[in-house]
């Protein structure tokens, strides 16, 4: 057991961008972090996720420092406008 490595501790920009990767996968624009391969786009937890992440959004405004402010901000622009994209058939 002594030579596993520990994981890093979670901030908050690893925490968001956990959620991120998760909706990128569910989009279908990321590859499965354990198998490497592109599934197909799951929209109905793609819009979960980046659910949860606006939640967090409204949640934690006015707490955040000006670069975590925008970088949820930024990730959640381009998150809506991939999920626009995929369900409109784009």
């Amino acid at each position: 057991m002594a030579d596993e490595k520990q994981p890093a501790p979670i901030d908050f920009y690893t925490f968001v961008l956990s959620l991120g990767s998760s909706a990128f996968v569910h989009l279908g624009d990321a590859p499965h972090p354990e198998t490497g391969e592109i599934a197909e786009a799951n929209l109905l937890l793609a819009k979960q996720t980046i659910d949860i992440l606006s939640m967090l959004a409204e949640k934690t405004k006015g707490n955040l420092t000006d670069e975590e402010a925008r970088f949820l901000e930024n990730l959640l622009t381009d998150l809506r406008l991939r999920y626009v994209g995929k369900s409109s058939g784009r």
